[in-house]
């Protein structure tokens, strides 16, 4: 089992950047594969992006890919999401997931364990 914290949301202004951590706890994270997820307020939750158990491997949204990068530490157990070129429409809450599944997947109903997540705003 893992628990999940976020941080590291905020304001920004539209072309800015942040980054967000996710904090796990448990003696087993690297046997996790790691998303994150975002939600917009009136909207259904969406896939941002994945990383392998290494983090080798990493799969993007195409509204996020080439402006995102999802890494981690699993000698720290952290997850960070760098989000650079910020668009008012990355305005959501993000949240931090785990899944047990070795493969890298956007589905939401693979993810077993959330954090209770970061809000970002951007403004124009």
């Amino acid at each position: 089992q893992v628990q999940l914290v976020e941080s590291g949301g905020g304001l920004v202004q539209a072309g800015g950047s942040l980054r967000l951590s996710c904090a796990a706890s448990g003696r087993t994270f690297s046997s996790y594969t790691m998303g994150w997820f975002r939600q917009a307020a009136g909207k259904e939750r969406e896939f941002v992006a994945a990383i392998s158990r290494s983090g080798s491997s990493s799969y993007y949204a195409d509204s996020v890919k080439g402006r995102f990068t999802m890494s981690r530490d699993n000698a720290k157990k952290m997850v960070y999401l760098q989000m650079n070129i910020l668009k008012p429409e990355d305005t959501a809450v993000y949240y931090c997931a785990a899944t047990s599944q070795m493969s890298l997947t956007y589905s939401d109903s693979r993810y077993a364990y959330w954090g209770q997540g970061t809000q970002v705003t951007v403004s124009s």
